[in-house]
């Protein structure tokens, strides 16, 4: 095994950043100003811009996106105008059958409850 120290990585011409044609392998940590492809493993620190594809795992933190759909949460969900529930192939909107089916008094409990 070779060991390489240096201070900086430069191309051949000394005007910009180094090529790696058959990928890189990095043990440790790696910083990027963008990213693209898979991501497999942990992330810490801010993801910031859009995400495209499945998260599976844990998120710890808040989502702040008013297009996320599909999240499954245990604890508190805290949604920007409505919640969806689908069981099986339809879906219920909680606000609209809360307000068609509950009266004033269990309304307001309902409120109390589920926020």
């Amino acid at each position: 095994m070779s060991k390489l120290q240096v201070d900086d990585i430069v191309n051949k011409d000394d005007n910009g950043s180094v090529g790696f044609s058959r990928g890189a392998v990095v043990t440790g940590v790696a910083t990027a100003t963008s990213f693209s492809g898979a991501l497999t493993g942990n992330v810490t620190g801010d993801v910031v811009g859009g995400v495209t594809g499945n998260v599976t795992g844990n998120v710890t933190g808040n989502i702040n996106a008013s297009s996320a759909t599909g999240i499954s949460t245990v604890g508190i969900l805290t949604a920007y105008s409505s919640i969806n529930i689908n069981v099986g192939g339809g879906s219920t909107e909680i606000a609209t059958e809360l307000k068609a089916k509950a009266s004033t008094g269990k309304a307001i409990a309902m409120s109390m409850v589920f926020g």
